[in-house]
Parts: C-alpha cells; sequence; structure tokens
C-alpha cells in the first residue's frame, strides 16, 4: 500500500480518437467539444484553457503568461511556445530603489508585467491549430455571459482571497458583486470578461495589446502609480523557442527552455538517472532522500543561473550535462540532507494547466497563469481581467542574473511537459503550482517509469515539497518509519495536505494499442475525458 488512509483510488480514463484533461470538468468538457466538432489538440487545449479564465479565475487569464509544448505527429516533432510577458521600458533597478523598494511587491500594480497570455492562444490557434480561432472561444464567452456553476476547490480558493479583492474596487466589483465570494454551486457571472473575450475572438491580439483593453492595463497600473504603458504592451511578442530534452529511462522528457524553470526537472532527472531507483520501495526512506536531495540541488541551479536569455547566458548545456549531473549525484549523502544547497557550477504557487491529444496523435501541453491567486489582485477597469503579479519574481540583486531590467522576462515558474519515445509521443502532461512544478514532473514521472504506477496512481501518490530556504513540505501519507527516518538524516519536514502539493494531469500513449490513457488531480475540481 502505498497511502496510510484508505481513499479510493479512481481508474485512468481511456479513449481512442481524443482526450482532454485539466482542473475544473467544465473546461475538461469545452476541450472535448473542440475535438468532437473536428479540431486538433491544440484547438482542445486553448478551449479549455481559455475556458479555465472564467471558471477558475483566481488562476489563470489573460491577464497573465503562457508557456506551451506541442506536438506534431505528422512531423514527429516538439515545438515550444514562450508567451511570457516582460517588463516595461521604464522598469530598472534604480527606479524601484527610487521608490524605496528593496524588492518587487508581491501584490499590486508594481508586480504587473505585461501579460502574454492572449497573444500566446492567438499564435498557438494561427499556427498550429485547425479550428477558428472565434470558435476555440466560444465556450469561454457562453461561460462568462451566462454563468456557470462554482466548483467546491475554486470556491475554497475564492473565500481565502476576499480580503486581497476587496483592497480593489473594480476587483471587489468584479469578483464579489454580493460582497463575498461566490458559494459553491452558485451561479457566477463575468460580463466585462465576456466584452474582452469577445473583442479578443473577433479582433485578435490587436484588441488587447493596441485596443481598449491595452489602454485598460496601463490605465489601472498608473493609476496605482507604477510604470506599465500602452508603448510597453504594444511592443509585446511572443517567441517560439528550441525545447529542451534530456532521456530518462528511454523516454525523451521534453520542456521549455529558460526564463521557465523547466530545466530543474531535466536536471534532477539527470541525476536521479544515476540511482536505480526501481530496486526501491517507493516510500523508502532512501527513494524519497535521493529525490528530495536531486531536486533540492537542481532548484539551487536555476535560482543561481535562470534568467531571460535575451539579456544575459544561461549555461544551460553545462547544467545539463551528463558530467555535471555526476558531479552532483556524488554530492547526495545518504546520511543526511544537504541544508541549503548552493548553486554548483563554476563560471566566468497559482496556475491551470490543460493538455489534450486528438485522434490523429497530435498533442497540446499548455499552462497558463496569474502566478499567485488573483495575481496582483487589480482588475483592469471595464474588462474583468485580473492582472498577474510575476515582476515579484525579479531580484533586487544587480549582480543576479534575474536582477530587474527594463523589457525583460523575469525568472518564470510556470512548465508544460511531454515526453516522446524513439520520436514517438508517449506522454503528454504537467503539474501546476508555483515551485511545485518541476518538483512534481520528476515525482510522477518517477512514479510511473522508477515505480511501476498507471496514470492515475502516480498522480494519487503522496509527495513532497521543497521551496528553497522557506519550507519543506511533506503528504502525510508515507510510512511513520519513513518520515521518522527522513527526519533523522535533517529533512525539517512540516506534514501537510491539499492543493500546495500541486494538480497534475497526464495524457499518455499506450506504445501496444494507441489508446490514451488519462489521469487527473484528486487534489483539485478537475477531470480527464476521453471519446
Amino acid at each position: 500500500m502505498i497511502r496510510k488512509d484508505n481513499a479510493a483510488h479512481r481508474s485512468p480514463v481511456l479513449g481512442f480518437n481524443g482526450a482532454c484533461a485539466t482542473s475544473q470538468p467544465l473546461a475538461a468538457q469545452a476541450g472535448l467539444q473542440m475535438l468532437l466538432e473536428g479540431g486538433n489538440a491544440v484547438d482542445a487545449a486553448l478551449a479549455a484553457i481559455t475556458t479555465l479564465n472564467v471558471v477558475e479565475p483566481m488562476s489563470t487569464g489573460m491577464g497573465g503568461d503562457l508557456f506551451a509544448l506541442v506536438y506534431v505527429a505528422s512531423e514527429r516533432k516538439v515545438y515550444a511556445l514562450n508567451a511570457s510577458g516582460r517588463s516595461g521600458a521604464a522598469w530598472s533597478y534604480d527606479a524601484y530603489r527610487a521608490h524605496g523598494m528593496e524588492s518587487v511587491p508581491e501584490r499590486g500594480a508594481w508586480a504587473v508585467t505585461v501579460p502574454g497570455a492572449a497573444d500566446g492562444w492567438f499564435q498557438l490557434s494561427a499556427k498550429l491549430g485547425r479550428l477558428p480561432f472565434d470558435r476555440v472561444l466560444q465556450s469561454a464567452i457562453g461561460y462568462a455571459q451566462e454563468g456557470f456553476a462554482v466548483s467546491p476547490i475554486v470556491a475554497d480558493v475564492w473565500r481565502s482571497c476576499e480580503a486581497l479583492l476587496q483592497g480593489d474596487p473594480e476587483a471587489a466589483r468584479t469578483y464579489l458583486p454580493k460582497g463575498r465570494a461566490p458559494r459553491v454551486g452558485e451561479r457566477f457571472y463575468q460580463p466585462d470578461l465576456a466584452y474582452s473575450l469577445t473583442l479578443l475572438a473577433q479582433q485578435g491580439p490587436d484588441a488587447f495589446y493596441r485596443g481598449p483593453i491595452a489602454r485598460a492595463i496601463a490605465s489601472t497600473v498608473q493609476k496605482h502609480g507604477a510604470l506599465l504603458t500602452e508603448d510597453d504592451l504594444a511592443a509585446h511578442t511572443s517567441t517560439w523557442v528550441e525545447p529542451l530534452s534530456t532521456n530518462y529511462r528511454g523516454l525523451d522528457v521534453w520542456e521549455c527552455p529558460p526564463n521557465g524553470q523547466g530545466i530543474v526537472a531535466l536536471e534532477a532527472l539527470n541525476i536521479l538517472s544515476g540511482v536505480d531507483l526501481a530496486s526501491m520501495p517507493f516510500d523508502a526512506p532512501d527513494t524519497v532522500h535521493y529525490k528530495t536531495e536531486a531536486i533540492k540541488l537542481a532548484m539551487a541551479d536555476a535560482l543561481g543561473y535562470v534568467a531571460d536569455p535575451e539579456h544575459v547566458h544561461v549555461p544551460v548545456a553545462e547544467l545539463l550535462s551528463p558530467a555535471y549531473a555526476a558531479q552532483r549525484l556524488a554530492e547526495i549523502d545518504m546520511r543526511r540532507a544537504i541544508p541549503d544547497p548552493l548553486p554548483g557550477l563554476h563560471l566566468g504557487n497559482d496556475t491551470v494547466y490543460a493538455t489534450a491529444v486528438d485522434g490523429e496523435g497530435n498533442a497540446a501541453s499548455i499552462i497558463n497563469s496569474i502566478f499567485l491567486a488573483f495575481g496582483s489582485g487589480l482588475v483592469a477597469e471595464g474588462t474583468g481581467i485580473c492582472l498577474q503579479n510575476r515582476g515579484n519574481l525579479f531580484v533586487m540583486d544587480q549582480a543576479h542574473p534575474n536582477c530587474i531590467a527594463p523589457n525583460k522576462r523575469p525568472f518564470h515558474t510556470i512548465i508544460p511537459c511531454m515526453a516522446t519515445e524513439n520520436g514517438s509521443l508517449r506522454m503528454s502532461f504537467g503539474v501546476m503550482g508555483g515551485a511545485m512544478q518541476p518538483q512534481g514532473h520528476v515525482q510522477v514521472l518517477t512514479n510511473m517509469l522508477d515505480h511501476g504506477m498507471d496514470v492515475q496512481a502516480a498522480i494519487d501518490a503522496p509527495r513532497f515539497y521543497y521551496q528553497p530556504g522557506l519550507t519543506h513540505l511533506i503528504e502525510p501519507y508515507f510510512a511513520d518509519e519513513t518520515l521518522a527516518e527522513l527526519r533523522r538524516r535533517g529533512h525539517d519536514l512540516t506534514l501537510d495536505e491539499g492543493g500546495i502539493f500541486g494538480g497534475a494531469q497526464i495524457i499518455m500513449v499506450d506504445p501496444d494499442s494507441g489508446a490514451l490513457v488519462c489521469g487527473s488531480e484528486p487534489r483539485k475540481d478537475g477531470c480527464a475525458v476521453a471519446y
């Protein structure tokens, strides 16, 4: 037994013709509808992601950023899109210090970077989708206009953010229209967001970056004294980039490159490739210790080196080299935990995820976020768009590669993932949740590839969460003896449960039958659907 409780284990969802998995059932259904109408995986994942903008508004939307991986079966190729936004042209270390700031604030207008998601949606649809862009947005527009029934976990998070939303009159008007968060099952309408989505459907990204939405965003930010302009929004571009990969247990695992943290998962997998995890029980102390230490070392490297590659050199090749993985593995002491690992080279927390696979073998792995729940806490007036707070991830250290600077993308947490075998798709998946994301990729993948779990069991299995310098949480379903031994080795563990451990969604292609085998996160409201 993996779990100490008697929680029911759901079966995987299976189908041959198409599948969609995400964190809210209405969004999963929206994706499936695109497949039934003849759309491809990109259309389905976009319909799910844009619907999540409405039905899970604290996590995602046009006011945030997006990263995507798309597998095109006819080309046997993985495409990667970086649709994260940049800082404003007036953002600088000196400007923030002149306003009395020693760090970029966690919330508020000074943390608002240019939102990249709207352009990302359009770019994915135009390049790799099949259905018209306006058709893909119809589910989101419909739920915004006609309302939707608020689901349980969404309602809980919404209620926890009431004080934040009450701090901005427009946010309160939009998301607390009765003076409180909506309750479970209550119908919630978003007419302003329906207007914004309709403009985007009709006019494309210009409506967002050069039209009335851009004016509303810039006006809202400037009203609070911060430094984002209409010109900053007009200058935004998404970037098609080359994905990164490493081979783990025979599978090529794909991630987006920096400024995202996908390299953490790849480096940790490289380290663990030198460990015979398959010979160890899933919940043995050595198993958890190895995984934890590999993730800690990889995260230390990411925090030391990952930044916007358009501004600084990021040593990707060095971090992913076999020799460096062997060096880092040698640093793991099985008798004691590394208390505070440092970067090893010597050189001169709320998100949504959706994945879809169609009957032709195409796959889309898309992650979209406004960072913390309800992002900056600000809503652009008259638009229904909650603005992200990604600027908070810049650092105020001029010697650091991720130091705040003009027109720069910050270090980013959101990371989609895929796995192929000999060029054929095997998995499209992601694990939402801030710093949990690369850790979730490693834990879910090793659960399947080393410990023989099916996709749903790999998601259900207990997890740990390490946040450098802050906390080390673990779910209370590991054996008591394992928890005691980990503590004896110096792991400062706190037992916890719930959404902090992320939200995974997986679609796996059975290599023998071609069936789509889907799993969805029990820690969220979501589901997987297939036909």
